[in-house]
C-alpha cells in the first residue's frame, strides 16, 4: 500500500526570547492510504505540532514533509492553503461552525473557498450531510444542534471537497461518552471506505477505535503500534441493549 505521509527527521523549533523550545525532535513517520492512526501524548509532548504541521498550518524548521508523494516542507504560504483545502479535511474539538449560518451554509465553506459553482455546492454539501444523517437539519443552525450534531456537520464539512486525509483534533472531547461513540462509528465507516483518518487525542477509550497509536514525548516518538480496534457499533449495540434491558 502507497505511503500517504512521509515525515522525514521533521524538527520544529520555536524561540521565545532568549528561549529555544524543541516541540518536535526528528520525528520519522509513515502512514499509508486508508490506516486509522491515533496520535497520543501528554500536553506538550507535540502531538499537536505534529498535527498542525501534518495540515499545512506549519511549517518545519528542519526535515522533509511528503504528503502524496509532494515534499510541502517548503511550499509557500499560498501553496499550502490549496493543499488544505483541496486535500486535508479538518475536524475540531470545539466543532468551528459559524454560529449565523445554517448547517448546509457551514458544510459549503471550502467549496465556496475553493470557488465551485453554487449549484454544486449545494449538491455535494447536501449529499454529505445527508452521509452523516443530518440530511433533515440541512436548514437547522448550530445552536439548534446537538453536540453530536454539530461534530457530524464538521464531519460533513471535512468531507465536502474529497480529501485524500482527514485530520481529527480531539474529535470527541467536547461531546458525552455515548455520543463519542457514535462518532468514533462514523469515522470508523468512513476509514473502511477507505479514508485515511489521524486522530489526535488523549483518551485512551478513544485512540482503541484506531487501528494504529502513536505516542509522542518531549517531541519524540516513544512507541508506534498496530491496535486491535474496538468495534464502535458493537459499542453503541452494548450500551442501548443495557439501557433496554433497565428500562423493562
Amino acid at each position: 500500500m502507497a505511503h500517504l505521509i512521509d515525515t522525514r527527521e521533521l524538527i520544529k523549533e520555536y524561540v521565545m526570547g532568549t528561549n529555544h523550545v524543541l516541540a518536535l525532535n526528528r520525528v520519522s513517520i509513515t502512514i499509508d492510504e486508508g490506516e486509522f492512526v491515533a496520535i497520543m501524548g501528554a500536553s506538550g509532548s507535540g502531538k499537536s505540532t505534529f498535527m498542525n504541521l501534518l495540515g499545512c498550518l506549519d511549517t518545519p524548521t528542519s526535515g522533509e514533509y511528503v504528503l502524496a508523494g509532494e515534499n510541502i516542507s517548503a511550499l509557500s504560504g499560498d501553496a499550502l492553503a490549496a493543499i488544505r483545502n483541496k486535500r486535508i479535511g479538518f475536524i475540531f474539538q470545539q466543532f468551528n461552525l459559524l454560529p449565523r449560518t445554517s448547517a448546509l451554509d457551514n458544510v459549503e465553506l471550502p467549496l465556496l473557498y475553493a470557488g465551485t459553482p453554487v449549484t454544486e455546492r449545494k449538491a455535494r454539501a447536501t449529499q454529505r450531510l445527508a452521509e452523516v444523517g443530518l440530511g433533515d437539519r440541512t436548514d437547522h443552525h448550530p445552536a439548534q444542534l446537538s453536540g453530536g450534531q454539530q461534530q457530524r456537520v464538521a464531519i460533513a464539512r471535512a468531507l465536502v471537497n474529497n480529501p485524500s486525509l482527514i485530520l481529527a483534533d480531539e474529535p470527541t472531547g467536547a461531546l458525552d461518552s455515548r455520543t463519542s461513540v457514535e462518532i468514533m462509528a462514523l469515522l470508523q465507516n468512513l476509514n473502511h471506505a477507505g479514508m485515511t483518518i489521524v486522530m489526535v487525542t488523549h483518551e485512551h477509550d478513544i485512540a482503541a477505535f484506531a487501528t494504529r497509536i502513536i505516542t509522542f514525548r518531549d517531541g519524540a516518538v516513544v512507541s508506534d503500534v498496530p491496535n486491535t480496534p474496538l468495534n464502535a457499533q458493537e459499542q453503541l449495540a452494548g450500551v442501548d441493549a443495557a439501557v433496554s434491558g433497565a428500562v423493562v
